[in-house]
């Protein structure tokens, strides 16, 4: 797909005076000039652009008319060579009625007009006393310089590689705006051409609106504001231009600028594209509302190719880049973990739970979400049993955060060594020591699991895993080991979320003895420590030194499940991403490593024990994630081949 599915848009409030053509359309043109400068595909433009929305009864003078025509003629003109495809504001006379439409001009010609539909006629507006509704409208053409041009709501844009529609301000506003229509037949960015005055409190609401319209739309929303140079007689235009996607905001203009203004940004068609494809609700019309026929107008101009991507990409998908946010987000993932948990309990009716403790920053998570759902439940904390397992590769540092926390918590302590048990094992299946290969590891992980699943019989409790969602997806976990439990609790949470979660912990509800400990274990290197100590007694097996850094692997992660992106897109993203902290080689490597584990260890996750979805990305084989375990991953490393 061309540009990875980006495609760059453009809303523009240009400075304008009522009633003057000639001065808008050459602040028209200046706003299409930068544009094109960089690299827009689409440019709209606020409501009646060409006149000012605040012409008034002015609007039925034949001089001003026949100045929009003079005025389209040369923005056209402007256009006939050029790839970016303008969109702009007029009064449009047809058969005895003004209408106010959105004038699509592309390659030197009007493609289309768009009336709008709902004229608000209430408080400071009038426009029924100058303008038809689109209702009215009886003609599926209009005769205008010398063109036949199509008329109406029912049109839709389509150029190589996106649709597009078209709706008018208050057309926004509405209960079941044409924009909904407009996407349930296939248009994927909306754009709105909008006069919206300003008053105390309206652009929190118009925002809401926007973000909450391109959400239910699953589209691109973009929406250009008339602002300055717009009458103020008894109300004031800020230009209040916004460009958002699915939801979220990705351009904002400043408001009240005097001067013209011009906001761009890349919207991905593809993700919106595989939102759509994955929510069969959006495709549902029980209601009957999208059998009406649409007309398709094809644009011939090409998107530009685009030389740098104009949107933040945040290289930790899965952690909000926003303090609030972040609290608010950390929260709530905490509270889905301990609900979920505690639902297990009382539905079981245990009274009892047993976890492994290793001093590392997922058992450390499970521990606290084991903690404080026996809290909730009234359920005393010694009731609890953290099991901690020294082996051959247990450093000081882990083995000493992991009893320092376990007292600091105030559940019960345990210590039980898994060395006389797999040293005896190996001597059962006759491997040598000192060969540090699969089977050595894994007994160990093995012999663990074994002690907590024991303990738990022993107890009449549940045995509570730890391992998190990164693992699952690189299959980084002993099958029938560590892999294995009664009830996951971070099963939906990746790494550079743990981590976040720990952290979020600490910082908010822990005393300064726990916090110290979390601290450490948060700076604490990620390792199994399933391999001896180095000879300074340090972890010597860093998980990140073999399959690669976290950060990376939960980048990939979210933009394979999320958005099934292919390896060549999540590679340009990853740059872009990771700009100046991890080479192209670099990402390339990981990536290659992400793919081929992704595949070859399905069979792990697919026999998972229940755990808490928490977010969009899950791998549970019972809901969020469906694959075979024998799929092959050839025409995914074949595509990654082709990157080196």
């Amino acid at each position: 797909m061309a540009n990875y599915g980006f495609v760059r848009v453009a809303a523009a409030t240009p400075s304008v005076k009522v009633a003057d053509c000639d001065y808008n359309t050459e602040e028209i043109i200046k706003l299409i000039a930068e544009a094109e400068k960089q690299q827009v595909s689409i440019i709209v433009f606020p409501e009646l652009s060409i006149t000012a929305y605040t012409c008034a009864d002015l609007f039925h003078q034949r001089l001003l008319l026949d100045g929009v025509a003079r005025s389209i003629v040369k923005i056209n003109q402007l256009l006939e060579n050029k790839t970016v495809t303008a969109i702009v504001g007029m009064p449009l006379f047809i058969n005895g009625s003004l209408y106010n439409v959105a004038a699509v001009l592309s390659g030197g010609k009007i493609q289309g007009f768009v009336p709008k539909t709902y004229l608000p006629n209430y408080s400071e507006f009038y426009e029924k006393r100058w303008f038809a509704s689109s209702s009215e409208l009886s003609v599926k053409t209009v005769s205008y310089l010398g063109q036949e041009i199509p008329v109406g709501i029912d049109l839709i844009f389509e150029t190589p590689t996106l649709k597009f529609g078209i709706e008018i301000c208050e057309d926004l506003w509405t209960p079941v705006p044409p924009s909904s229509l407009l996407a349930l037949n296939g248009a994927e960015i909306i754009f709105n051409l909008s006069a919206s005055n300003e008053t105390v409190g309206k652009n929190v609401y118009r925002k809401s609106l926007i973000s909450q319209q391109s959400a239910r739309c699953i589209a691109g929303y973009v929406y250009a504001a008339a602002g300055s140079g717009e009458s103020t007689t008894d109300i004031v235009f800020s230009g209040s231009s916004l460009i958002a996607e699915n939801g979220s905001f990705l351009a904002e203009s400043k408001r009240f600028e005097l001067s013209s203004q011009l906001i761009t940004a890349d919207i991905d068609i593809e993700r919106l594209q595989k939102d759509r494809i994955s929510n069969s609700s959006f495709t549902t019309d029980e209601q009957g509302l999208s059998s009406k026929e649409y007309r398709i107008i094809e644009l011939a101009t090409e998107i530009y190719q685009l030389n740098k991507l104009d949107r933040y990409v945040s290289p930790t998908p899965f952690v909000p880049v926003n303090d609030e946010t972040l609290d608010e987000r950390c929260g709530e993932i905490f509270s889905i973990q301990v609900g979920g948990l505690a639902k297990r309990l009382l539905h079981t009716n245990c009274k009892t739970a047993v976890i492994g403790v290793s001093g590392g920053l997922d058992s450390t998570l499970a521990l606290l979400v084991l903690v404080r759902a026996f809290d909730k439940l009234d359920i005393l904390r010694k009731n609890i049993y953290g099991i901690t397992m020294p082996g051959f590769g247990t450093t000081d540092r882990t083995y000493t955060n992991a009893i320092e926390l376990m007292k600091s918590l105030g559940v019960t302590t345990k210590e039980i060594s898994i060395n006389k048990s797999v040293l005896q094992h190996f001597e059962d299946i006759d491997h040598d020591i000192n060969l540090h290969d699969v089977t050595y590891e894994n007994s160990q992980a093995r012999e663990r699991t074994q002690i907590l699943m024991d303990y738990a019989n022993k107890v009449n409790g549940l045995v509570i895993g730890t391992g998190d969602l990164s693992e699952l997806a690189l299959g980084w976990c002993t099958y029938n080991g560590d892999h294995m439990s009664m009830y996951a609790v971070n099963t939906g949470v990746p790494k550079t979320l743990v981590r976040t979660l720990v952290k979020w912990v600490s910082d908010t509800q822990m005393d300064s003895q726990s916090k110290a400990i979390l601290n450490d274990v948060i700076d604490t290197p990620v390792s199994p420590e399933l391999l001896p100590a180095g000879a300074d007694g340090e972890i010597a097996q860093i998980t990140e030194h073999v399959v690669g850094p976290y950060i990376l692997h939960d980048f990939f992660l979210y933009y394979v499940l999320r958005f099934g992106f292919s390896p060549v897109k999540i590679y340009f993203l990853a740059q872009h991403a990771f700009d100046g902290e991890y080479s192209k080689d670099e990402v390339l490597k990981w990536l290659k490593v992400f793919f081929h584990r992704f595949f070859s260890q399905q069979f792990k996750r697919s026999c998972l024990p229940d755990g808490p979805k928490v977010g969009s990305v899950n791998l549970s084989p019972r809901g969020a994630w469906r694959m075979p375990s024998d799929a092959s991953s050839a025409l995914w490393m074949k595509e990654l081949d082709t990157l080196s």
